[in-house]
């Protein structure tokens, strides 16, 4: 089993920043792609941003420009620098790993901007 846990939302302002940050631990064996989700109250969960092992990244059309995933692979922690913060933004972020045996999801943090 892998446990995630991620740490970093809060309340912000419109225009504002967060980092959020997720660390994995427990039975990992290689994980490979590493992923920020997000789900808004009444709507579905969609993807914001993955990373893959290698580093090359895919970010939802929504935050391009805004948002930036990392990782550290030493220390099994993925990140989420998030910028220019608007309003529609707010939602429940959650981060997802695939480690070599299935994917994992964490608790998520709330992140609520305002306007």
């Amino acid at each position: 089993q892998v446990q995630l846990v991620e740490s970093g939302g809060g309340l912000v302002q419109a225009g504002g920043s967060l980092r959020l940050s997720c660390v994995a631990s427990g039975s990992i064996f290689s994980i490979n792609a590493m992923a920020w989700f997000r789900q808004a109250p009444g709507k579905q969960r969609e993807l914001v941003a993955l990373i893959r092992s290698g580093g090359s990244t895919n970010y939802a059309d929504s935050v391009k420009g805004r948002f930036t995933i990392s990782r550290d692979n030493a220390k099994n922690r993925v990140y989420l620098q998030m910028n220019s913060l608007k309003p529609e933004d707010t939602a429940v972020y959650y981060c997802r790993v695939w480690n070599s045996d299935r994917d994992y999801w964490g608790q998520g943090t709330q992140v609520t901007v305002s306007s």
